[in-house]
């Protein structure tokens, strides 16, 4: 239990740790980022000092060719434009491989990021992915990536043009005056170090915009999947209101992070004024001095240009650094959330082909926080039987279930089946041999055939066709206007509800497997579609292992056995008849469903 305990409010962000240690962390995730990132950074090196060719030019022509102290030398300026030209070619072109090259890589390493992601969420448990919304778990693998892919591939370019920009003009402006260089950075090492608290101001206000987006992808999803509920009862307005309140509380965190992000931008920009102002008194004093050329101090403001730029454009980046951090935190956050119902993978038992036995031994499940809701259950199921579980809601029926396929594992005690420990087998394995059919079968907005195809990705035509035959729905099949080609709409909206059931029988059919657990399988199909399916069950049940959790007693009734659960507790256990003369709490139920078929 400890590995679920607390999913809900862990499962949310990595908060702990710098924004180094995950940007460490991320990169760790994507390898692909940093493959040929030395050639990468040669380029790189290569632009930026591209960029401090027209500047030196510039110098060049003015002081030895212009102010030559035999007059202007032509020849000299000429070859000085040439030489600034080839440099900005170079740079060009080196920039240009920079930024296919990064935009490559990153693009590879962030889709290895989401497959990741993607995977881990549907490893966690059915109860795990139950404590977060829908949509904020697909915000994860969408928008959180988005942002880090923003960041990656602009932000991260700048930020690698920026740093060598910054120290290539550094070393070029103290050459040509090292007062004026000392000048530039007294004038911005305040905001330097201010950014620091800026970064922490950013990074606590860009977890909550993306904890918003989470919030807000949730609220809508729900409503676009909940529309006929939202349109049933009336409640456009509070669902309406519901999302206004969602995009609005969105709306506020990113405008309180914006507004830091420009005050760090606009701060950027009173020092670059400053700087540049300062300069221009200062290196005016200094030539009247002597100090310093007329082209060395043209290069120089050529030079404070490429100094600000990249200070200016790092507050930018430093907005998108954060932003970028916070979607990296909240992948972790699904990363690092234990998947609580593991895959032994290969270090797992393969059980062979064949008809199952399970057996129960003092197996007990408490939901996290939660009390006990299954009791101490000890039972065993022999091969070939056929298996009904009755109760009340609440009263255990399906954790027996999910427990039995493992969608989750018991904190108490262990679900053997043909001995073996369900824990220590392989999902391939088990999957295969044990299929279950929820109480609403999931279609995929696709055809019908591809749907069927779920059970036996390999199946023809032919094969499809003789499972839907064998269950007696031929007459139904011939009925729709495509046959096996028809369109079911997403999540099977244009099949009604019973279709949808009978769409997700035959896909149990086509998967044969040696246990088949059926959730209130037949409670959405129509009293003579349930007779016709009631025959189909007996031919799939026929030859192996079947656990039946009953809506309608008639399920009993056919059962080889009957598991009777109440409060959590298997309370009775034996054929129908047996039970119904034994005059316990099965034969009230069944006596109340009688009385209600009537």
């Amino acid at each position: 239990m400890s590995a679920v305990a607390g999913q809900g409010s862990r499962l949310g962000e990595v908060r702990s740790g710098s924004a180094w240690a995950t940007f460490r962390r991320g990169l760790a995730l994507s390898p692909e980022i940093t493959q040929g990132l030395t050639v990468t950074l040669l380029l790189a090196l290569v632009a930026t000092a591209g960029r401090v060719v027209v500047p030196i030019a510039v110098q060049q022509t003015i002081d030895d060719g212009l102010n030559a102290p035999g007059g202007a030398d032509l020849g000299y300026v000429r070859w000085m434009v040439g030489l600034a030209g080839v440099g900005v070619l170079v740079t060009v072109v080196a920039a240009y491989l920079m930024n296919r090259r990064i935009f490559k890589a990153s693009e590879a390493g962030l889709a290895t990021l989401r497959t990741k992601a993607f995977r881990h969420v549907h490893d966690l448990s059915v109860l795990t992915q139950d404590t977060e919304r829908r949509g904020s778990l697909v915000s994860r693998v969408t928008s959180d990536v988005d942002t880090i892919s923003q960041f990656v591939q602009w932000g991260g370019l700048i930020l690698l043009v920026s740093v060598g920009q910054l120290i290539i003009a550094t070393i070029v402006m103290a050459v040509y005056s090292w007062q004026l260089t000392l000048l530039v950075w007294v004038c911005f090492l305040p905001l330097f170090l201010a950014l620091r608290t800026f970064q922490r101001m950013l990074s606590s206000a860009y977890m909550v915009v993306r904890e918003r987006v989470g919030g807000m992808l949730g609220a809508i999803s729900e409503s676009v999947v909940g529309a006929q509920a939202v349109r049933a009862y009336a409640i456009e307005g509070r669902t309406q209101q519901r999302i206004d309140d969602a995009v609005e509380s969105h709306r506020a965190a990113a405008s309180r992070a914006q507004r830091l992000a420009a005050t760090a931008f606009s701060t950027g920009e009173v020092v670059a004024g400053l700087v540049n102002a300062a300069i221009v008194v200062v290196g005016v004093l200094l030539g009247v001095a002597g100090d310093i050329t007329l082209g060395r101090m043209v290069a120089f403001l050529f030079l404070v240009t490429l100094f600000v730029a990249p200070v200016q454009v790092g507050t930018e980046v430093l907005s998108e650094a954060q932003n970028a951090i916070a979607g990296w935190r909240r992948v972790l956050g699904i990363l690092d959330t234990p998947a609580d119902v593991a895959d032994p993978a290969e270090h797992g038992v393969k059980l062979p082909r064949g008809p199952i036995d399970v057996r129960f031994e003092c197996v007990s499940y408490a939901y996290p926080d939660g009390p006990t809701v299954l009791h101490e259950v000890d039972v065993a199921i022999a091969r070939h039987t056929r298996v009904a579980v009755v109760g009340e809601t609440g009263s255990g029926k399906t954790t027996f279930a999910k427990l039995l396929t493992r969608l989750m594992d018991p904190v108490r005690g262990r679900v053997l089946v043909d001995g073996t420990d369900l824990r220590e087998v392989r999902f391939a394995s088990l999957r295969e041999r044990v299929v279950m059919v929820p109480q609403e079968g999931f279609l995929f907005d696709d055809t019908l055939a591809a749907n069927l195809r779920y059970g036996k990705p390999e199946a023809t035509d032919e094969e499809l066709l003789l499972a839907v035959t064998e269950l007696g729905l031929g007459d139904w099949l011939d009925s729709l206007a495509y046959g096996l080609e028809t369109p079911v709409g997403q999540r099977g909206e244009s099949l009604s509800a019973g279709e949808r059931q009978l769409v997700a029988l035959a896909r149990a059919y086509l998967a044969d497997p040696d246990l088949l657990v059926l959730d209130e399988a037949t409670s959405a199909v129509d009293p003579a579609t349930e007779v016709r399916l009631a025959r189909a069950l007996e031919g799939i049940s026929r030859g192996r292992t079947s656990v039946t959790i009953a809506h309608r007693l008639s399920t009993a009734e056919a059962a080889d056995e009957v598991f009777v659960f109440d409060r959590g507790r298997l309370v009775e256990s034996g054929p129908h008849a047996e039970l119904v003369e034994k005059g316990g709490v099965y034969a009230a139920l069944h006596a109340a469903w009688v009385s209600q078929s009537r």
